[in-house]
């Protein structure tokens, strides 16, 4: 997967930054994307710009040694001149900030991507936001709105702008769209039904435009985690009244808390040519919760 290029939404922390980091190990250029600064409309901290700058060096890191690594091999087996025909790691992801309730700051986020690699093969719907601990006829009307616009609206938003953006790939293409969707989009959640039902539609959203990409060369999939050790998981810990997030794990027929690079494995896999029969559907990778 070498010289693809990725766009990944909420990269600052958890899942988004996993992703992030896997895709660049894997050799692929990638714009990392998160707000960076606190939302006065929920009661905990976001991801802040120094969360994301330091995923991006982090990654840059990894990409370089991988490089250095390939460089390496390149010399030993052929060769002094084919190692040379390399292309230099630079730095192959960028930093980004834009709210992804804001529409146009994702058009402008895939321009940039097309303007810096030449175009766009995969977009990562990751950002994702939690409130609620109440009723829902209790919950702020300015909550409400904070869950749907980023977990679901959000989603919708990096659809419009970026499948576009993979539709000008020529063909044959071979274009992602993935979406973060959660156990909660099948497991009703009580206090939590505001989060539930933007993660139901995104499982419902993913199956739509599989069907509307048919024929493309693009899929479009979500995977499902469950309680999963970043911290929403921390924030839905409180809003729930426990002391840490560990308390969720024996929900889980796996017995623990899922790590953040699980979710990134499986979708880096589908972002992968060993996914290209997979689409429209929704990967539970929940450690069972669902069940």
């Amino acid at each position: 997967m070498t010289g693809r290029v990725a766009i990944v939404t909420g990269a600052g922390r958890g899942i988004g930054a996993a992703t992030v980091h896997q895709l660049a190990d894997a050799g692929w250029s990638v714009l990392a994307v998160d707000r960076g600064t606190p939302d006065p409309d929920l009661p905990y901290e976001l991801g802040s710009g120094t969360d994301l700058e330091a995923v991006v060096a982090e990654a840059n890191r990894r990409a370089s040694a991988a490089h250095a690594g390939a460089a390496g091999r390149s010399r030993t087996e052929r060769g002094e001149r084919a190692a040379d025909r390399l292309s230099p790691a630079g730095h192959p992801v960028r930093a980004w900030f834009a709210d992804v309730r804001d529409p146009n700051a994702l058009v402008e986020a895939v321009a940039a991507a097309e303007s810096e690699w030449g175009g766009v093969d995969a977009a990562f719907a990751v950002a994702g936001v939690i409130a609620g601990g109440v009723p829902l006829w209790d919950m702020p009307i300015e909550q409400e709105r904070a869950v749907l616009d980023v977990c679901l609206g959000g989603v919708i938003n990096l659809a419009r702008a970026a499948v576009p953006a993979l539709l000008r790939r020529p063909e044959p293409r071979s274009g992602r769209f993935l979406a973060v969707a959660s156990a909660a989009a099948t497991k009703g959640l009580p206090m939590l039904a505001v989060y539930c039902a933007a993660k139901a539609g995104v499982a419902g959203l993913v199956r739509s435009l599989g069907a509307e990409l048919g024929g493309t060369g693009i899929t479009a999939n979500a995977v499902s985690p469950g309680s999963t050790d970043t911290a929403l998981l921390t924030e839905t810990a409180r809003l729930y009244g426990l002391p840490t997030a560990k308390g969720f794990a024996m929900q889980q027929p796996i017995g623990r808390l899922l790590e953040p690079g699980e979710i990134a494995s499986v979708l880096t896999f589908l972002a992968g040519a060993g996914a290209d029969a997979v689409t429209g559907a929704t990967v539970a990778v929940d450690g069972g919760l669902a069940l």
